[in-house]
């Protein structure tokens, strides 16, 4: 989604069901990187480890952005084929919608990953970085948390929310990580 905000917003806006939460949460967590590498920008002359943070943010950016619209492809494949179950050989249709619906949940789980790596850079930025961009840093992290618990209920959907899952246990534990990187962020950031 290489569109102006404006366009984006609006392709969002509209009645269709694709682009939804999972392009939303995506672009969530882009917007935290480009948050993050501006906090380490800012921050270079205050915390030896800026430089790093520098890079891990951007090669966050650039690996989260297209899954904006990665996204979009694979959920209107899921919903074709729900949409389209009764089309599909009966004795393959349940293996043809569990594919569908763990393909869809393959791009947000993506999202929770680096939306919770993410949340974890911006609580170091708060508690090490320059003191005049530590609330953007803040800010990166709870951003950054919102489009992880996104995507991680886009998971649990798609895949049926089955406790047992290790993929929904894996989004689970990786939103409880990023709350708690955002709690010591809000909290450094006072």
């Amino acid at each position: 989604m290489a569109a102006p905000l404006g366009e984006v917003l609006d392709t969002l806006a509209e009645e269709g069901p694709a682009p939804g939460g999972g392009s939303a949460a995506a672009i969530v967590v882009a917007m935290a990187a480009g948050l993050v590498t501006m906090v380490a920008r800012a921050s270079k002359e205050h915390w030896e480890e800026a430089g790093g943070v520098i890079g891990q943010a951007e090669a966050f950016r650039a690996r989260v952005a297209p899954l904006a619209a990665a996204d979009v492809k694979v959920y209107t494949e899921a919903l074709g084929a729900l949409r389209n179950r009764d089309q599909l050989e009966a004795r393959y249709r349940d293996q043809k919608l569990e594919a569908a619906l763990e393909r869809a949940a393959e791009i947000p789980i993506k999202i929770t990953e680096a939306g919770a790596d993410l949340a974890c850079l911006a609580a170091l930025l708060v508690q090490h970085g320059n003191p005049e961009v530590r609330a953007d840093a803040a800010a990166a992290a709870v951003f950054a948390e919102a489009g992880a618990r996104a995507a991680a209920k886009l998971v649990e959907v798609n895949l049926g929310t089955t406790e047992d899952d290790p993929r929904v246990r894996h989004v689970r534990a990786l939103v409880g990580l990023a709350q708690e990187a955002t709690q010591r962020a809000l909290a450094a950031a006072q």
